[in-house]
């Protein structure tokens, strides 16, 4: 009996301590999470997170298949992150309108404005569907048969959907490295019109300077509004007939804050984790992913940076690609760091032997968990991992030449397929509002110069002899030939894919010789795959058995999850970071703009805004400043940018926008010491919502209190 107690006493104090980390699934969430939360002072019932009409997860959206996003009125406006409608506001904007620049508000419903392509998605639905794959033998097959099977499922799944309402969709995912299958069905509005965006000064405040590091100031929000289908109320496409939507549900805005220690949560979709990876996933992940993506794309960024600061319509042009590539690259490099720091290898190491002392105690998975099989494939696959990675980074989506080159060398879809083979052709439409010649051809130079390194001289393509022969090394000269003399950057020129000179031209051998590469590469990269990630399946169905007392969650997949914490700071550089940033603080980095840092450069009047001495109802009642940002313990990844942040009642308080500095290495290993979540403060947005966009009619349709 007292055994019994002590192990009880053991899981349950592993659980507190853990109690902030943890991606948790709604419709399944354990009550043990369910109590953890109430403890911290989450007040409402467990069906308002799932189960009732009124329930939290009707309020959040997956908002665009990269981000998410919150109902936050009756008639269906929607708060995202400035980053996560950055493709939107450069898409809208030119010269003479730019809302990058410039910020945007739609005064009335007309001059909201469409955007082709976007979308959010409610989850209206989720299940367990393991059972039914497992009766289909899901267990014996390799990853392409399972990729069948899964199909298979999940049209026949959809086709029951689809027999009840329409307008429903449905997609099936692994959960637990695969041990886990559920199928989630999900309501789609692909109406979606931008409404309200403060300028990229303020959206972007800080650049790369600050990203990823604490304090904070930026005001990374942004407006839109779900439209609908006026007879229905349901999704519908585009039309000018459409109206706003009423939704089920939308999340109340709160006036009232927050406090150090004040429970808080976040609600999202957050993109992937690989918490379950092994010691030596994590090897490939730092040296053959982490080190070749950041060394790359800081060489790409630089060329970038130096056109779109010689051009506005570069710059407008180029704004999004940027800062997208520049993410990564800091998000890379931050990682790698984290990596070492914490020892994150060392550690998983220890823990894997522990797992293997539980198999040998246990009989677990004997004859199918083989550590020393996992690390001899990994180790094996390590170079074709590194160079794979190197080539995507080099020439996918990098240059325009790039990108079509790909494109024709993999055979695309003729525009006329039902003609004669010899009269079938591709058309390249015109896209010369989204890059730049002069860019283009840089920075696509730059990069094949600096892929030599990556590649042993004998595994180079073809192409680089030609540079060397034909244009004595000079390799923007050979970009510049490949311009001028293929047909692939004629948009609009129908190019006949199976023609002899389509078969001549210098573009379309330059890409086939970068498909004939990749291949080399996956092929090598794909032997052993299979058994890899069964192995990696396998330690962690092990993990989970071994701590069977602990609740467990799975890994991010870009479904919607919760996690909670508490609102509060962190030591940084030895001393405690504080939990929220204020006014003050960015008129400072203001002034230090005044003086030449690019990136804290604003208009006037945000400096005007910003140093004033009573800010009205937007100030925090205790403290009585305007606070800005802040942090909190909350489990995020990437696609949790623009989560809703609720208080224990359940109402928005904040947007999350980033992690810190070290909370980089979250993807694999979550430190609850140092990993905080930063999120912009609701009260900060409605200011800049009110005082600078002069945003009366939507102010009065939030009714935040």
């Amino acid at each position: 009996m007292k055994k019994t107690i002590l192990a009880l006493s053991l899981a349950l104090a592993a659980l507190v301590a853990r109690a902030d980390e943890g991606m948790w699934t709604l419709y399944n969430l354990p009550q043990a999470v369910y109590e953890q939360m109430k403890g911290y002072g989450f007040a409402l019932p467990y069906d308002r997170l799932y189960q009732s009409d009124n329930a939290i997860k009707n309020a959040v959206v997956n908002f665009s298949g990269y981000c998410s996003g919150v109902v936050v009125s009756p008639d269906g406006l929607v708060f995202t992150n400035h980053h996560c409608g950055f493709e939107a506001i450069r898409s809208h904007s030119t010269v003479e309108h730019d809302y990058m620049l410039n910020g945007f508000y739609a005064k009335t419903y007309a001059d909201e404005l469409p955007n082709k392509g976007m979308f959010v998605r409610f989850m209206v639905d989720q299940r367990d569907i393991t059972p039914m794959l497992e009766a289909r033998g899901i267990g014996k097959m390799n990853r392409e048969e399972q990729a069948r099977l899964l199909d298979e499922v999940e049209n026949e799944l959809l086709k029951e959907v689809h027999a009840k309402d329409a307008n429903l969709e449905l997609e099936v995912k692994p959960f637990y490295e695969g041990n886990k299958y559920y199928a989630t069905t999900y309501r789609e509005f692909r109406d979606l019109r931008l409404v309200f965006t403060i300028p990229k000064s303020m959206g972007k405040f800080g650049g790369e300077t600050d990203n990823w590091m604490w304090p904070r100031q930026t005001c990374d929000f942004s407006v839109f509004r779900i439209y609908a289908d006026p007879k229905t109320n349901g999704p519908a496409d585009y039309s000018k007939d459409n109206v706003p939507y009423h939704p089920q549900y939308w999340a109340p805005v709160s006036m009232e804050g927050y406090r150090e220690g004040d429970f808080a949560m976040t609600v999202g979709y957050p993109g992937s984790t690989e918490r379950y990876l092994s010691s030596y996933g994590i090897r490939e992940m730092r040296d053959a992913d982490n080190a070749p993506r950041a060394q790359i794309r800081g060489v790409k960024q630089d060329v970038m940076i130096r056109h779109m600061r010689a051009s506005e319509a570069v710059r407008i042009k180029y704004d999004s690609k940027y800062a997208q590539s520049s993410n990564y690259w800091k998000n890379s490099l931050g990682m790698n760091k984290c990596i070492d720091s914490v020892g994150i290898i060392r550690q998983k190491a220890d823990f894997e032997d522990r797992i293997a002392e539980y198999q040998k105690w246990t009989g677990y998975l004997k004859g199918q968990l083989d550590l020393g099989l996992l690390s001899r494939l990994y180790a094996r696959r390590f170079d074709a991992s590194r160079q794979l990675t190197a080539w995507m980074e080099t020439f996918r989506r990098t240059a325009e030449f790039n990108d079509r080159a790909l494109r024709i060398a993999g055979k695309p879809a003729p525009v006329n397929p039902k003609a004669a083979k010899s009269r079938q052709y591709y058309v390249f439409e015109d896209n010369g509002s989204e890059w730049d010649a002069d860019l283009d051809r840089d920075v696509m130079a730059t990069l094949i110069d600096n892929y030599r390194q990556y590649v042993p001289a004998d595994r180079l393509p073809a192409f680089y002899q030609t540079i060397q022969s034909r244009f004595g090394g000079d390799t923007h000269k050979y970009v510049s030939w490949l311009y001028a003399n293929s047909v692939l950057m004629k948009s609009g020129t129908r190019i006949y894919l199976h023609s002899k000179q389509l078969q001549r031209d210098p573009g379309y051998e330059y890409g086939r010789e970068l498909m004939a590469l990749r291949d080399a590469f996956r092929k090598d990269y794909l032997q052993g795959a299979d058994t890899i990630a069964r192995q990696e399946q396998y330690l962690c169905d092990a993990k989970i058995r071994m701590e069977q007392d602990l609740p467990h969650y799975s890994d991010a997949n870009f479904t919607m999850r919760l996690s909670y914490g508490q609102v509060g700071g962190y030591l940084l550089g030895g001393h405690q970071s504080g939990y929220y940033t204020d006014a003050q603080s960015i008129v400072s980095k203001m002034e230090a703009g005044d003086r030449g840092t690019i990136d804290y450069q604003v208009e006037p009047v945000m400096k005007q805004l910003l140093g004033q001495a009573d800010f009205g109802p937007y100030a925090d009642k205790g403290t009585g400043k305007m606070q800005l940002c802040f942090l909190t313990n909350n489990d995020i990844t990437g696609g949790n940018s623009g989560s809703p942040m609720f208080d224990g009642k359940g109402r928005l308080i904040g947007l999350a926008f980033d992690g810190n500095w070290d909370s980089l290495s979250s993807d694999i290993w979550f430190d609850k010491r140092l990993a905080r979540c930063i999120g912009v403060d609701i009260r900060y947005v409605l200011y800049m919502m009110d005082r600078w966009g002069h945003a009366d009619r939507l102010l009065r349709e939030i009714n935040a209190r």
